[in-house]
C-alpha cells in the first residue's frame, strides 16, 4: 500500500492555495500598480510645480541683488563725475557735503573714501568704517588685488564679503576715477571707494527668503575655488536651481531649494491616496471572500489526509523506537491476573516466548530474591491506587548473569471498563555500571580537589609572606591595612612603625648575602618575641619592616615598643665566627581619624623614618606636620635642583685672585651659583647639602668646571689674559672614573688650571685610590689645591703625600688676625710649612687693606677677599678686570665667597 507524506501534502495543499487565489493575486497586482501609477504621476506634477516656482522666485531675488548692487554703484557714478571734474582741487567739505548727501538717500552704502594715487585722502564718515586717512591701498593685502585691476583695466571691482573689526560684513565697490588731461587724453587719477552693508543689501533683495532655502556662492582668488558666503551649504548639493548675479567684473552663483525641500508631499496626496485605496478594496475584497472559502473547504480535505498519514507514522517510529532501544512492553489484565509481554520482553529476560499464562510466574520467578518483595509491592500499590509508577529491580538471567531493570507502569480502562497496567521495561545494566564508575571517580575528583585546597592555600600563603624571614610581605601588608581602613570602631584606629635597618648594606658588602640573609631572620625573630600578639609585622622589602599596631596607645608606650624593638635588633648576631651587628631607625605614624587612608599613613611613617636617620640612626621619630612640611620642601629643592641641572642652570661666577705685592689678577676661582628660575641667583648653602644627597654634585663640578674652560677661552680671545682658573671638586668627582677621559678631551694647556680639594674630606680610606686619581690629573698639567684649609683632616703627612700646588687658608684663620696675635702666629707658621714644601699660599677672606697690608708681610703669596673684589659673573668679571679699578680700594665689610 503506498502512503503519501505528510510534505506532499503540504505542497499540494499549496498548490492548490495559488490556485485559489491566482485570480485574486492578479487582481490585487492590478489594483497595486494602477494606484502606485497615478501616485507617482500626481508626485511628478507637484515636483515641476515646486522648480517652476522656485525658478521664480529665484529670479526675483537675483534682480533683487543686481538691482541693488547696480544701484549703489550708480549712486557713486555722481562723487566719481565730481572727482573726474575736480580732481586734486576738491576741498575735503566739499567731499564730504556731497558723500553726506549721496547717503542720504535710501541705499545700502555705508560710507565712501576718495584715494587718489591709491592714497586714501578722503573718507566719509570720518572715523567710520573706512579705516583712516593716508592709507596706501596697495599695501592693504585684501584690496592690493582688486585696485590694481581697476588701474590696469579701467573697471569697476567690487571684492568681498569682508568682515570689519566691528563684525558687519560688507562688499567693497572700487570706482576708477580718471580725468581728461587735454591732449595728453586720459589719466587715472584713483579710486573712488564704497562699502556695501552686505546683510542690509540681503534684507532690501528680499533675503532670507521664507519659502526658499538660498546659498549664495563667490569665487575667491584667480585660482576658481568658491566658498559659501550666504546661507547653507547643503543647498548647493541638493539639486538646486541656479542662478548667476553679475556685478562689476564679479559674480555670484546663488543656489535655491524649496525650504521644505524637493520631496513635500502634494497638498492632495491624503485625499488621493484615500480614494485609491476605496477603489481597491471595493475590487479586491469580494475576490478574496470567494477565494477564502474554495481553500477552506480543500484544508478540510487535506486535514483529514494528514491525520490517516500522521498515525502511520507515529506506529511506524513507534516500533522503530521500541526496536532500537530494546524496550518490552507488557500488559497486566488485573481482573485476571494474565501478564502479556511482547517478544523484546522475552529478550529481556532471556526467556523462551509462552502463550502468557504464566508470563507472571516466569517474571516472579526471574526477580532477584532481594527485589521481589519490593517491586510486588509497588505493582500492588498501582493497583490499590491507579498511580503511575516507576521501579528499578534486579534480575537473574538463566545463564546467571544479573541485569538491572527499569520500570515504568499505568493504569487505564479499555473499552470493556476492565482494569489494566501497561508498561515498558528495558535493561539500564550499563547504566547502573557507568553510575559505579562515576561515584568512583566522583571520590577520586574529591580527593583531587582535597589536595589541589591544600596546594592553593600554600600558595596563598606563600604569595602572602616573605620566603626568607616567613613574616607577611608587602601584598599581605596592604591587605591588612585596606580591611583595617573598612572597619568602624576601635578596629579603625591603629600605628605604623616603619623600621629601616642601619648598616645593613656594611654587613652585605663585607661578608655576603648570607650574612645579610641572617641579619633579616634574626630582625624577623626579635620583631615576633616584642610586638603585642594582635600586632601586625611585615617585611615589605630589603631591610624595611612595617608594625601595625592597632587600638589606641599613647606615645610614650609606642615609642618604648619601639625602643624595645631597636634594643632587641642591635643584639649581635654570629655568623661564620663573626659578631655581625646592625642597628635599626622607626619612624612611627598615628592615624587618629578614619579619613585618613593607610596609603597616606605610610607616607607619614617613612617621613618619620627618613628624619630619624637625618638626625643620627639608631632612633626613633613620631610623625608631624612639619616633619611633612619639611619633606615637601626637601622634595620641592630636590626636584628643583635635578629640573635645573637639565637646563643648565648651574652658572659660574668668577672671584679674582690677586698677587699679595702687585696687585695684579694672578687668577680666578670659578665659585658655583643656582640661576633659581623664581629666588634668582643662590650661593652654594641653599643647593650644596641637598645635591650631596641626591648624588648629582659630580655633575655640577662637570657643569662649572666646562664653563670655566670655555670663559677662559672668550677672554683670551677678547685680549684679557687671565693666567689660571681654580674649580672646586668634590670627592665624588674625583673618583669618577670618567673625570680624566673627559679631561683629556678637554685638552686643557698646562698650568692654566687647578682642582681645589677641601682639607674637610679624608681621603685616607682611599689612599691608592686618592693617589692614582691625583697622578693622572697631574700628568694632564693640571694643579691640585688645598681648599680651605686649617678647618680639616690634613696633617703633615697628608700634605706630603697629596703634594698640592697650593694651600689656600680657610677665612676662619684669616678673618681675626688684625685683633689676634696668636692668630697672626698661626698663619706665619702655615706660611713656613708652605714654603719648606715648596707649596704656595693663598689667603682667603681678605676683607680689608689692613688685612692685604698684615697677610704681604707674613708671607702670603696669593689673595682673595672681598676687599680686592667679590664673585662676579663672566661678563662683570672681564669688565672689571679691563678697567683695574681696584686700585686704590677702601675698606669693605662682609664675608668672602
Amino acid at each position: 500500500m503506498t502512503t503519501r507524506r505528510k510534505g506532499d501534502l503540504s505542497w499540494a495543499s499549496f498548490y492548490a492555495s495559488i490556485a485559489y487565489y491566482a485570480p485574486a493575486f492578479i487582481v490585487v497586482v492590478g489594483v497595486f500598480l494602477a494606484v502606485t501609477y497615478a501616485t507617482h504621476q500626481n508626485e511628478k506634477l507637484n515636483l515641476e510645480n515646486l522648480r517652476t516656482n522656485t525658478t521664480e522666485s529665484l529670479g526675483r531675488l537675483r534682480a533683487g541683488l543686481e538691482g541693488n548692487i547696480a544701484a549703489n554703484i550708480h549712486m557713486m557714478q555722481g562723487i566719481a563725475a565730481t572727482l573726474e571734474a575736480e580732481g586734486d582741487v576738491i576741498a575735503k567739505d566739499r567731499f564730504e557735503t556731497i558723500a553726506r548727501h549721496l547717503l542720504s538717500h535710501p541705499s545700502q552704502l555705508i560710507s565712501v573714501s576718495a584715494s587718489p594715487d591709491l592714497v586714501t585722502r578722503y573718507v566719509y564718515p570720518t572715523g567710520g568704517y573706512m579705516g583712516h586717512l593716508n592709507w596706501n591701498l596697495r599695501r592693504d593685502a585684501k584690496q592690493h588685488a582688486a585696485v590694481a585691476k581697476v588701474q590696469n583695466e579701467g573697471k569697476i571691482v567690487v571684492t568681498g564679503p569682508i568682515t570689519l573689526r566691528d563684525g558687519k560684513t560688507v562688499l567693497v565697490v572700487h570706482y576708477p576715477i580718471v580725468q581728461e588731461t587735454g591732449a595728453a587724453g586720459r589719466t587715472f587719477w584713483g579710486v573712488l571707494s564704497g562699502l556695501v552693508d552686505l546683510d542690509k543689501l540681503y534684507a532690501d533683495s528680499g533675503l532670507p527668503a521664507e519659502s526658499l532655502n538660498v546659498a549664495i556662492v563667490a569665487n575667491e582668488g584667480e585660482e576658481g575655488t568658491t566658498h559659501t558666503i550666504y546661507g547653507n551649504p547643503s543647498a548647493v548639493s541638493d539639486h538646486p536651481v541656479i542662478t548667476t548675479v553679475n556685478f562689476g567684473t564679479d559674480q555670484w552663483q546663488i543656489f535655491a531649494v524649496p525650504a521644505s525641500g524637493w520631496y513635500t508631499a502634494p497638498a492632495n496626496a491624503f485625499l488621493f491616496k484615500l480614494l485609491a485605496c476605496i477603489i481597491g478594496v471595493m475590487i479586491i475584497g469580494p475576490v478574496l471572500w470567494v477565494a477564502s472559502l474554495l481553500r477552506e473547504r480543500q484544508e478540510n480535505i487535506s486535514a483529514l489526509r494528514q491525520r490517516e498519514e500522521d498515525l502511520r507514522t507515529i506506529s511506524h517510529r513507534l516500533e522503530i523506537a521500541l526496536e532500537a532501544s530494546k524496550i518490552g512492553v507488557w500488559e497486566l489484565d488485573v481482573g485476571s491476573g494474565i501478564l502479556d509481554w511482547d517478544a523484546r520482553m522475552f529478550m529481556l529476560f532471556d526467556e523462551k516466548p509462552t502463550d502468557g499464562q504464566n508470563n507472571y510466574a516466569t517474571w516472579r520467578g526471574s526477580v532477584h530474591p532481594d527485589d521481589v518483595e519490593d517491586a510486588e509491592r509497588t505493582l500492588h500499590e498501582t493497583i490499590k491506587t491507579g498511580r503511575d509508577f516507576t521501579n528499578e529491580f534486579r534480575i537473574v538471567c538463566p545463564s546467571g548473569e544479573i541485569r538491572h531493570i527499569r520500570a515504568y507502569g499505568t493504569m487505564y480502562r479499555d473499552s470493556a471498563f476492565r482494569k489494566k497496567i501497561v508498561g515498558v521495561n528495558w535493561n539500564v545494566t550499563r547504566d547502573m555500571r557507568l553510575q559505579q564508575e562515576l561515584r568512583k571517580a566522583k571520590l577520586q575528583a574529591d580527593k583531587h580537589n582535597q589536595e589541589l585546597e591544600r596546594a592553593r592555600q600554600h600558595m596563598e600563603h606563600n604569595s602572602l609572606h616573605d620566603a626568607l624571614t616567613e613574616l607577611p610581605n608587602r601584598r599581605y601588608l596592604d591587605q591588612h591595612l585596606k580591611a583595617a581602613d573598612a572597619s568602624e570602631g576601635a578596629h579603625s584606629t591603629y600605628t605604623l612603625l616603619h623600621i629601616d635597618l642601619d648598616r645593613f648594606k656594611e654587613i652585605n658588602d663585607t661578608l655576603g648575602h648570607g650574612a645579610g640573609d641572617e641579619i633579616l631572620r634574626h630582625t624577623a625573630a626579635r620583631l615576633r618575641e616584642n610586638i603585642r600578639g594582635g600586632d601586625f609585622a611585615a617585611r615589605i622589602g630589603g631591610d624595611e619592616f612595617v608594625v601595625v599596631c592597632a587600638g589606641r596607645i599613647d606615645a610614650p608606650r609606642f615609642t618604648d615598643l619601639a625602643r624595645r624593638l631597636i634594643d632587641a635588633v642591635n643584639m649581635p648576631v654570629r655568623y661564620s665566627g663573626q659578631d655581625c651587628r646592625v642597628g635599626a631607625s622607626i619612624g612611627i605614624a598615628s592615624r587618629s581619624n578614619a579619613d585618613l587612608k593607610a596609603e597616606q599613613l605610610l607616607i607619614n611613617a617613612d617621613i618619620a623614618l627618613y628624619e630619624a636617620k637625618r638626625r643620627g640612626r639608631n632612633r626613633v621619630e613620631h610623625y608631624t606636620d612639619a616633619m611633612r612640611s619639611l619633606a615637601v620642601d626637601s622634595k620641592r629643592t630636590n626636584d628643583a635642583i635635578l629640573r635645573s641641572i637639565e637646563r643648565n642652570e648651574f652658572v659660574a661666577h668668577f672671584q679674582p685672585q690677586f698677587d699679595s705685592h702687585t696687585l695684579e689678577i694672578v687668577g680666578v676661582e670659578a665659585l658655583a651659583r643656582w640661576d633659581h628660575p623664581e629666588k634668582g641667583m643662590l650661593d652654594p648653602s641653599h643647593f650644596i647639602k641637598a645635591a650631596e644627597e641626591l648624588n648629582v654634585i659630580a655633575k655640577i663640578d662637570a657643569a662649572i668646571l666646562d664653563q670655566s674652560l670655555l670663559q677662559m677661552t672668550r677672554w683670551t680671545a677678547t685680549g684679557l689674559h687671565i693666567p689660571k682658573v681654580s674649580v672646586n671638586i668634590s670627592a665624588q668627582r674625583l673618583f669618577d672614573d670618567m673625570l680624566v677621559e673627559h679631561l683629556e678631551e678637554l685638552n686643557v694647556r698646562p698650568g692654566t688650571l687647578s682642582f681645589e680639594l677641601l682639607e674637610s674630606i679624608s681621603f685616607d680610606d682611599k689612599n691608592e685610590s686618592t693617589n692614582n686619581a691625583l697622578a693622572a690629573i697631574r700628568a694632564l698639567g693640571i694643579d691640585i689645591e688645598i681648599d680651605d684649609f686649617g678647618t680639616g683632616y690634613a696633617s703633615i703627612l697628608s700634605l706630603l703625600k697629596l703634594s698640592p700646588r697650593r694651600l689656600k687658608i680657610d677665612r676662619q684663620l684669616t678673618r681675626p688676625i688684625l685683633e689676634s696675635e696668636p692668630q697672626r702666629r698661626l698663619i706665619s707658621s702655615i706660611v713656613d710649612i708652605g714654603r719648606s714644601l715648596n707649596i704656595e699660599i693663598i689667603a682667603e677672606g681678605v676683607e680689608t687693606m689692613d688685612h692685604v697690608s698684615l697677610l704681604r708681610d707674613l708671607g702670603c703669596q696669593t689673595l682673595q677677599g672681598y676687599a680686592l673684589a667679590r664673585p662676579m659673573s663672566a661678563n662683570d668679571f672681564a669688565i672689571f678686570a679691563k678697567q683695574r679699578n681696584w686700585f686704590p680700594r677702601q675698606p669693605a665689610s662682609g664675608l668672602s665667597a
